[in-house]
């Protein structure tokens, strides 16, 4: 049995230009590694779930020196900032168990 017949998760390689986060984003993937902050923003939906993601949106997400994250979240409309605020724990929660450890410093809601 060859190489090719075997299916992985890498893809072929691409013949327009890449970026080195779209490139490395492929191979961590691949590997399972999930470290990056911007994997945070990619995967919302599937870290805090569709009834948080449709409520909110990542504005931004800062490491901190002690590999830790402090989030920013902005509600799709004014009137779930509210609720927004009542799921901050839930949201810490959900992310914590993605890393697999304890990732959330502190979540901030700006309106």
């Amino acid at each position: 049995m060859s190489n090719q017949d075997k299916k992985t998760k890498i893809q072929k390689r691409i013949s327009s230009p890449q970026t080195l986060a779209s490139a490395f984003g492929s191979l961590m993937d691949a590997f399972g590694v999930r470290a990056s902050d911007s994997e945070l923003t990619n995967n919302w939906v599937n870290i805090v779930g569709v009834e948080i993601a449709n409520i909110s949106n990542v504005v931004a997400v800062k490491k901190t020196r002690n590999n830790k994250f402090n989030i920013v979240l902005r509600p799709v409309s004014p009137a779930f900032s509210l609720e927004l605020s009542y799921k901050t724990k839930e949201c810490t929660d959900k992310i914590n168990n993605y890393y697999g450890y304890d990732a959330v410093e502190k979540i901030t809601i700006r309106k």
